[in-house]
């Protein structure tokens, strides 16, 4: 009985999430914006990742890749090799973010020229 009355409960909570609010809580954050980024350019290790994102610790970049690997955009391949080599790539759902992303990147251009006289 109680199984079925939490079903019922996140059923009828799909069913009243906003799909705005849910793309910002995946993607949102400082650092999975510009994870996802790098991540259409193609696939990437830890390492380079760390390199692409100055000032991002190791700690709050595992943190992102988890929490981006959990929600099924991103996929984690280890290798196992010594020492060991971890990839990072979009999923085919990640994959769908990619004209989202780039829409991003064209606006910010449009806006950094528009407003590059207030800096």
């Amino acid at each position: 009985m109680a199984e079925q009355k939490a079903l019922e409960v996140a059923v009828l909570e799909i069913e009243d999430a906003c799909p705005t609010e849910t793309a910002l809580d995946v993607m949102g954050g400082k650092w999975k914006g510009m994870i996802l980024y790098h991540l259409c350019e193609g696939t990437k290790r830890f390492n380079g990742l760390m390199r692409l994102l100055p000032g991002v610790t190791q700690r709050m970049l595992t943190k992102q890749l988890r929490e981006l690997e959990k929600d099924g955009i991103v996929h984690r391949k280890v290798y196992a090799e010594v020492p060991p080599r971890v990839e990072y790539s979009l999923t085919v759902l990640g994959k769908k973010l990619r004209p989202v992303v780039k829409a991003l990147e064209d606006w910010g251009e449009v806006y950094l020229k528009e407003h590059a006289s207030n800096r």
